[in-house]
């Protein structure tokens, strides 16, 4: 019988690899790309677990709580809420042409 080899996992959290102001506009940007508003919020709360949480909700005028609820899976922030994170993160939405 063939040995078996044991692997560890880990989960891979997007957060981590978020270090440069590139890394983070390409990464929002494929979420924009994909049109799924679930997967934006998720990359915007990625983001901002990147850049610490606690001062994006500053940044931002918000509680860390409720930026923690309006970024999770079942969050449904307004429009002004996404906007203001948009805006404490440093980064710019633009549209182009389909």
């Amino acid at each position: 019988m063939a040995k078996t080899e044991t692997v560890t996992t880990r989960v891979w959290d997007p957060a981590e690899h978020l270090k440069t102001e590139a890394d983070v506009a390409a990464y929002l940007q494929a979420s924009l790309d994909e049109g799924d508003t679930g997967l934006i919020m998720a990359a915007l709360g990625d983001i901002a677990r990147a850049r610490g949480m606690s001062e994006v909700a500053r940044a931002a005028g918000l509680g860390r709580e409720s930026l923690y609820k309006a970024l999770s899976k079942d969050g449904n922030p307004e429009f002004a809420t996404v906007l203001k994170v948009v805006q404490a993160l440093g980064l710019k939405l633009t549209a182009t042409a389909a």
